[in-house]
C-alpha cells in the first residue's frame, strides 16, 4: 500500500483527511507517524506558496511516499483579508485558538453581522512522485459571529457561521463539516485528479 505523509501534526485535520481520502488505497501517516521532526518555515503571501514549499520540503526526505500539504485559513473582508496566511499565530503564538478568536473579536468589535464576512480558504498540494504534483484549492464563505458556539471543531470554527446551516463550524458535526468545509471542496477537487490519474493509468 502507497504510503501518503501529510505535512502536519494537526490530528483534527489528519482525521479529516483520512476521513475523506477513505476511498483510495492509501496508508495515510503524520509527520510524526512517518518519523519525521522537521520545521518548515511558512513564509509564503499565499496559502498554495505555504502548502507547495511544505510539500516539497517533506518530499525531499520522504523515501519513496506520497506528500500532501495543507495550508488554510481565515480571511475576513473587513480586515483587508486577515488573518490571512498568519492565522494559525494571528495573536502572536502559533496554534493559540482562544487568543486569535479573541484578537478577531476585538478588531471586529462593534460590526453587524453584513459587515463580519469571512471565508475559509484550503490550499493543498499533493506530490505524488518527482513528476506528478495536484495543487488544488476549496472555499466556503459565511461570517464571524459575536461570540463561540459549539464544542466542535478547532480553530476559528466556533466563530465562523455557515449561512446555509445557521450554525457555526463548531456546531455542526464532523460529518456535517466534512461535507462543505473549504478543506473538503479542496479534497474533493484532489478526489477528481486523483481518480482520472488512476484510470489514465489503467488505459
Amino acid at each position: 500500500m502507497k504510503k501518503l505523509i501529510i505535512a502536519s501534526n494537526n490530528l483534527h485535520k489528519i482525521d479529516e483527511i483520512k476521513a475523506i481520502l477513505s476511498e483510495f488505497p492509501f496508508e495515510v501517516v503524520s509527520l510524526k507517524e512517518a518519523g519525521i521532526d522537521i520545521d518548515v518555515e511558512e513564509d509564503g503571501i499565499t496559502f498554495m506558496e505555504n502548502a507547495h514549499k511544505k510539500a516539497y520540503e517533506i518530499f525531499k526526505i520522504a523515501k519513496d511516499a506520497m506528500v500532501l500539504s495543507d495550508d488554510s485559513g481565515l480571511m475576513v473582508e473587513a480586515l483587508g483579508g486577515a488573518p490571512g496566511v498568519y492565522s494559525a499565530r494571528f495573536a502572536g503564538e502559533h496554534g493559540n485558538d482562544k487568543k486569535n478568536n479573541e484578537k478577531l473579536l476585538h478588531m471586529l468589535e462593534g460590526k453587524k453581522l453584513e459587515d463580519r464576512k469571512a471565508k475559509f480558504v484550503s490550499a493543498i498540494v499533493l506530490i505524488m512522485d518527482k513528476d506528478s504534483t495536484i495543487k488544488v484549492q476549496g472555499e466556503i464563505e459565511g461570517y464571524i459571529r459575536e461570540n463561540e458556539t459549539g464544542n466542535g471543531g478547532f480553530g476559528y470554527d466556533p466563530l465562523f457561521l455557515v449561512p446555509e446551516y445557521n450554525k457555526t463550524f463548531g456546531e455542526l458535526s464532523s460529518e456535517e463539516k466534512n461535507k462543505i468545509s473549504h478543506r473538503a471542496r479542496a479534497l474533493e477537487k484532489l478526489k477528481y485528479e486523483l481518480r482520472k490519474l488512476v484510470q489514465q493509468k489503467e488505459k
